[in-house]
């Protein structure tokens, strides 16, 4: 598979971008609305003008035609034609490519078998559920057999339990064809459960490119840290085994438990808004739980972050203002704390590990 190389691109909102994907990796880019992710990828396909050099393996793409770049994209608004059934959808670009009928029937039932769409072959989109629409995208874009595959926004507008669903299926798919992948997400968790690395955007520019340890552990500026939650991150002194699948670590005054596979955890990092405070003591067991004392309240807008002292470990906090308007606390105050670990990331022995609960 092709390695990717944008060199000093420049389209709308993106100027002097620098961007390397590796052969056969998943990149998956990440950023606000507008940071100009989609952007890149019209860059890469072919379908809009640009400033720069795109480069495929070393080749110049510039003057090369979208259908001759070997690019399978799947569009965030999928463009389904919708007087076409599901297998007609998926032999489009084959047919409009001078395949014959068998290769194109072989292929059809191939890629329909490898989404779990084959028994629905004779339905058209409008018969369809958002996820089914999803994977018929997906296999037309694969159908050519791309060597670059392309994807925007790949599980936007759906439910949580389906978009779980999706991603487990297509981080598979992706790992067994081996293509070079490019997936533009907002969803930072989804891009941590994805990516082989991650390119943080903001504004046009490509602040950071790192493997999700790296980037949860070594943010590069401000700008990284905020749009990863500004984490705390924790050095953990002395760990010890509880039962099997749970450790508690240690760091100051804080003894932490946490879910736990092997290695010794060097550090964990815990995201502002799964650090649960309040004036009045919480019921439940006193897991994970401190009192500290509130040293700052930084109101944000729609956001308020506290940061709590327990003992000589600082913690930032963060909450929705009207979460915060429920709570009666303020600077030098004693409040409960409670580690929630909901989407704990722990470093160990030189790597990361991440538990989603």
């Amino acid at each position: 598979m092709p390695e990717i190389k944008l060199v000093k691109v420049s389209k709308h909102i993106c100027q002097d971008v620098d961007l390397t994907i590796k052969d056969g990796e998943v990149l998956v880019i990440v950023g606000t609305t507008g940071a100009g992710k989609t952007t890149l990828l019209n860059v890469i396909a072919g379908i809009a003008s640009y400033r720069g050099k795109v480069l495929i393996d070393g080749t110049d793409m510039n003057r090369m035609p979208p259908r001759k770049r070997g690019v399978g994209y799947l569009l965030q608004g999928l463009a389904l034609f919708p007087h076409l059934t599901v297998a007609s959808n998926i032999a489009f670009g084959l047919e409009s490519l001078g395949y014959s009928r068998i290769a194109v029937d072989n292929q059809v039932l191939t890629l329909m078998e490898m989404m779990r769409i084959a028994h629905l072959a004779g339905r058209y989109p409008h018969m369809l559920s958002g996820g089914e629409k999803k994977r018929v995208a997906l296999a037309r874009s694969l159908a050519p057999s791309p060597n670059i595959l392309l994807l925007d926004e790949p599980t936007s507008s759906l439910d949580h339990q389906t978009s779980k669903y999706l991603r487990s299926e297509l981080l598979f798919l992706l790992r067994k064809l081996a293509v070079t992948t490019v997936y533009v997400t907002h969803n930072l968790r989804e891009a941590e459960e994805i990516a082989d690395r991650i390119a943080v955007m903001s504004k046009g520019k490509v602040e950071q490119v790192s493997t999700p340890k790296d980037l949860f552990f070594d943010p590069r500026n401000r700008s990284v840290a905020e749009f990863i939650g500004m984490p705390n991150i924790i050095e953990c002194t002395r760990s010890r085994m509880l039962v099997s699948g749970l450790v508690e670590v240690e760091s100051g005054d804080l003894r932490i438990v946490l879910p736990y596979d092997k290695g010794n955890i060097r550090k964990i990092a815990i995201p502002p808004d799964d650090i649960y405070i309040s004036d009045v003591k919480p019921p439940g067991p006193a897991l994970n739980r401190f009192t500290g004392k509130v040293e700052e309240i930084i109101d944000q807008g729609s956001t308020v972050r506290v940061r709590v002292s327990i003992g000589k470990t600082m913690l930032l906090t963060e909450m929705t203002e009207d979460a915060f308007d429920e709570i009666a606390i303020e600077e030098g105050k004693e409040v409960y704390v409670i580690v929630k670990l909901r989407r704990l990331r722990y470093f160990c022995n030189g790597k990361s590990q991440n538990h989603f609960s």
